[in-house]
């Protein structure tokens, strides 16, 4: 979701930089670039753990993380480049669509009723009800489980080399559309393909992946 469907990475990095000020971490956007990915309780303990803030709660910063974020997406929240051509496209195909995301379930809420693509997604399926987030492929294996595919025949479009990285060990086929910041990262050469943006998406090129 973040950073393939919704311009979300910037308003992440906003509300990151503006939640960990408040406990006495000066993070700068570059900082935030090294946890795109990643789940938020996980991005928010690993700082924890690193400076050892004692004047709010871990638990308290995540929620105010996630409460400025979806301030910045109701507020200036946009799709990306090709988004809804595509899910019209894979939709009119015939093809089930899964929303897998590390975002929780109110982000996703507030995404897809900002940008009214909700009912592309056969499952929405968020990475808080696993016990591991991205790079770690739960998230992608249980929205496949729901959506009644096998892994192996499942594509998955990702931004970051965490999420690409969790769909290559669901063992699925992975495209890879970089979020600016990440576009030089050698490590998404993991990826059965890059394109600049979904506009660059063409449902016949993909399925040549499995021959």
């Amino acid at each position: 979701m973040d950073g393939v469907l919704i311009d979300s990475e910037p308003l992440w990095k906003i509300a990151e930089v503006e939640a960990f000020a408040k406990v006495g971490l000066d993070l700068t956007h570059t900082d935030c670039e090294e946890t795109v990915g990643l789940r938020i309780d996980e991005v928010v303990q690993m700082w924890h753990d690193k400076v050892k803030w004692t004047s709010k709660s871990v638990k308290e910063v995540e929620t105010d993380i996630v409460d400025i974020l979806i301030r910045e997406i109701r507020k200036q929240g946009k799709a990306l480049a090709g988004v809804l051509e595509a899910l019209q496209r894979i939709s009119a195909a015939g093809y089930k669509i899964g929303l897998a995301t590390s975002s929780y379930q109110r982000i996703i809420d507030v995404v897809v009723e900002k940008l009214e693509i909700g009912h592309y997604f056969e499952v929405m399926h968020s990475a808080e009800h696993e016990l591991n987030g991205k790079p770690h492929p739960a998230v992608f294996l249980n929205c496949a489980k729901k959506l009644n595919i096998h892994p192996k025949d499942c594509l998955v479009i990702e931004d970051s080399f965490n999420g690409v990285l969790a769909g290559k060990s669901a063992r699925m086929k992975v495209v890879a559309i970089p979020e600016k910041s990440h576009q030089s990262d050698p490590r998404l050469v993991i990826a059965d393909t890059i394109l600049d943006s979904l506009n660059d998406f063409e449902i016949e090129a993909c399925l040549q992946f499995w021959e």
